[in-house]
């Protein structure tokens, strides 16, 4: 027990460097704030936030459609009048700054991104939302307060927002009746009527500018394949599960299909005939079908994601349908209709502005990110899941 006590003790003394927090927490940070957002937001941002300017650009063009002066003006058109024209350029101020935007965001996302873009370009999805971005130029150009449709450079413009569309038509309608995987039958989902409306608007702005040979061109383009379409929407969509619940709002796609369609025509024939009101009342239809059935919008209704916007667009066209219908038609009912809609679609829009505003932050920096290549649904976008 002596000898065990009378042990010398050797001590180890090791120098330790000291190492700043700040030289390794510093680092990271400035890592994370400099490199990490811009790729987030390149990933996070899809062709699905068009849905945005869609909205933006065609209550642009509602608004000019009311400002513009009637043959004979009903008490309820009279109430538009009174809006300053302020009012309207900040609005299509706000859509043009949105649409650059996002324009530029995903011009970005296809230079560092373009992984990203092909997944989402085979997509049956995200497809569809391609055509979004030209059918919203194509808005913002008829809405324009400066150029008129018989300038040179409305016309260049005009041609240079179709000629993507009709790329686009070549590869998406080519597929559905020669590739087996991509058979209409197969991959046919209410965003499918996106395409058709791309042909509707690029025929209604061709029929402005006085092109009427381009215009019926465009317009046979989009309401053949909306009849196919629509058809085969009906024949498969009962009972089936193939949509995620959260792209249920893009039912609504239903009725801006036809509400466009009778844009088109009476663009292209000079009047709202029968064939015009035939697919107004359709659309009306269609509007109050889905009116009727809120359980079907439930699920997705219960946080906030950038499909809500699928309801404002729609609503917006069916408003730009009615204004028309009102001025074929003399009558306290037309003009109440057309006043109802609007008021729906101005105040559908504006609180989805506001919503989505406060929801920003939330939407495009959120800090849990999904992979939107590996999520099912391309398009489905929300807080904590991406596309």
């Amino acid at each position: 027990m002596a000898e065990k006590q009378s042990q010398p003790q050797i001590e180890i003394a090791i120098d330790v460097p000291q190492i700043s927090c700040h030289s390794i927490i510093l680092p990271h940070l400035e890592a994370s704030i400099i490199e990490k957002p811009p790729s987030s937001v390149l990933s996070k941002f899809h062709a699905g936030y068009f849905r945005i300017s869609l909205s933006l650009c065609s209550q642009a063009l509602l608004w000019k459609t009311l400002g513009d002066p009637a043959d004979d003006p009903h008490a309820f058109r009279q109430v538009f009048s009174m809006l300053p024209p302020t009012a309207f350029s900040l609005l299509w101020s706000l859509a043009l700054f949105t649409l650059l935007s996002q324009s530029l965001l995903y011009i970005l996302r296809c230079l560092f991104r373009f992984e990203l873009v092909k997944k989402e370009f085979f997509h049956p999805v995200g497809v569809n939302y391609l055509f979004a971005p030209w059918i919203s130029w194509l808005l913002l150009l008829q809405s324009s307060p400066f150029l008129a449709p018989s300038s040179i450079l409305y016309q260049t413009l005009c041609c240079a927002f179709v000629v993507p569309v009709l790329v686009l038509d070549v590869k998406l309608y080519g597929q559905w009746f020669t590739k087996g995987p991509w058979l209409l039958w197969t991959m046919a989902n209410p965003t499918s009527q996106i395409s058709v409306i791309g042909n509707l608007v690029g025929a209604m702005t061709a029929a402005r500018m006085g092109w009427t040979e381009s215009a019926v061109f465009m317009f046979s383009l989009g309401i053949i394949h909306y009849l196919v379409l629509f058809v085969t929407l009906y024949q498969r969509l009962s009972g089936s599960n193939s949509l995620p619940e959260m792209l249920t709002p893009t039912f609504f796609l239903f009725i801006a299909a036809p509400s466009m369609a009778s844009l088109a025509w009476d663009s292209i024939s000079g009047r709202l005939d029968v064939a015009s009101k035939m697919l107004f009342f359709l659309s009306l239809f269609l509007f109050f079908s889905l009116v009727c059935r809120p359980t079907l919008f439930e699920r997705s209704m219960r946080k906030f994601s950038i499909a809500w916007w699928a309801y404002s667009f729609p609503l917006t066209v069916l408003a730009l349908a009615s204004t028309e219908y009102a001025k074929e038609v003399t009558g306290s009912i037309a003009h109440t209709l057309m006043l109802l809609l609007t008021v729906v679609s101005v105040f559908v829009t504006f609180a989805l502005m506001v919503i989505t505003a406060l929801s920003s932050s939330n939407i495009m920096f959120s800090r849990k990110l999904t992979n939107p290549v590996q999520s099912p649904a391309i398009i489905t976008s929300t807080t904590t899941t991406t596309t």
